[in-house]
């Protein structure tokens, strides 16, 4: 486990008026060329779950969201027992897609586990990032919507083979080392070995860096077994994601657009019901998104039309955004537009989900890869 106490102090890093430093963003005029990664118009179509997963492992899933972990830890073999969400328009989704599921709209302070205990292989979430995240003024234990302490009782309650965590990459910065220690001890307590690691979507076939922190515990047998996952996909660029889509209704410009967004793009922002809107971003981000020759000032409603020219400067719509993480095309979502995006942009994208769990899967199963490194990938989505 890396040594937190060395890991540089990044509270003297400027701050930007809460908009996150996008200053890691890579160079999209310097990006590797991509030409050698495979065609995706010729990806397996995985909209099914594979005949070599089967689903006898099962998870309790909380902060749901949309559904981005959910779908990632199915596609690695979990089946839900129930997966808990405080907002209606994600639950709205959940049942829309998943209709078989048992959701349980609550808040998690108010979810019993203990009708679960030892009834679950993995207890699964991606609890509220505003604590440990620039925007969130990171107040950590001191903000109202950390939920750490709730996901720590429900482990305690409900007394799984594993647990999965993920949240911002902040909460690995010296600033959190104490808070992570206690996160530690306590899982020390309740009988888990842990460890933390930083993955970045873009290494698992996700067209967008979007960086996670994911604490990943497990019973001391299992855990000598867990590996985290490697990277094992180039990411398509997000003109090769997205070509499709920007040619649905007819633009002529598509093709030469896609050749443009020939980078990976940065991290979507979702927001929260309090901030942030129907836009890829604060002013950092946007300005990542134009040199993609994305205006990411808003979402559209439709694709570009016909009459738009082909140097058209385009806006994303929702499946493009959904897309973007990951997300197949046959996934729909519940509510407004800015509901919507909300879901999408605060979604842990499915594909990492599934690397992460198809590790915590071989471990609990007791060794041995669960699914081809290849099948990491989602579909490629159609328009």
């Amino acid at each position: 486990m890396p040594d937190y106490d060395t890991v540089p102090d990044y509270d003297t890093v400027p701050d930007y008026d809460t908009v996150p430093d996008y200053d890691t963003v890579p160079d999209y005029d310097t990006v590797p060329d991509y030409d050698t990664v495979p065609d995706y118009d010729t990806v397996p179509d995985y909209d099914t779950v594979p005949d070599d997963i089967v689903p006898e492992r099962t998870c309790l899933e909380i902060c749901a969201g949309a559904g981005g972990q959910s779908l990632g830890l199915e596609l690695a073999g979990f089946r839900h027992a129930a997966a808990v969400e405080i907002d209606p328009d994600a639950c709205a989704t959940l049942r829309l897609n998943r209709p078989g599921w048992k959701i349980v709209e609550q808040d998690v302070h108010c979810f019993d586990g203990l009708p679960h205990r030892g009834a679950v292989d993995l207890l699964a979430g991606g609890v509220p990032c505003p604590p440990f995240s620039i925007a969130g003024k990171r107040l950590g234990a001191d903000d109202e919507r950390d939920l750490f302490p709730q996901a720590l009782r429900l482990v305690a309650e409900c007394d799984p083979a594993a647990v999965m965590l993920e949240n911002v990459p902040g909460l690995s910065t010296a600033r959190f080392a104490p808070y992570r220690a206690q996160v530690l001890d306590r899982l020390a307590e309740l009988g888990y070995q842990a460890d933390w690691q930083v993955l970045n979507a873009c290494e698992f076939g996700v067209p967008q860096l979007r960086p996670r922190f994911v604490l990943v515990a497990l019973k001391p047998g299992a855990f000598s077994r867990y590996t985290w996952p490697e990277p094992d996909l180039a990411p398509p660029t997000v003109g090769q994601a997205l070509k499709e889509l920007m040619a649905a209704d007819g633009w002529s410009g598509a093709p030469a657009w896609a050749a443009k967004a020939a980078g990976i793009g940065p991290t979507l922002v979702g927001g929260s019901r309090k901030h942030g809107g129907p836009d890829l971003g604060p002013t950092r981000a946007r300005a990542a998104w134009l040199r993609l020759h994305v205006d990411g000032r808003g979402l559209a409603n439709t694709p570009p039309q016909p009459a738009d020219p082909d140097d058209h400067c385009p806006r994303l719509t929702l499946p493009m955004a959904a897309a973007i993480q990951g997300f197949p095309a046959d996934w729909v979502f519940s509510g407004r537009k800015t509901a919507s995006y909300r879901q999408i942009g605060n979604a842990f994208p499915p594909p990492v989900a599934r690397a992460v769990g198809a590790s915590i899967r071989a471990a609990i199963d007791g060794g041995g890869a669960v699914t081809p490194g290849r099948q990491q990938q989602l579909p490629a989505v159609r328009g």
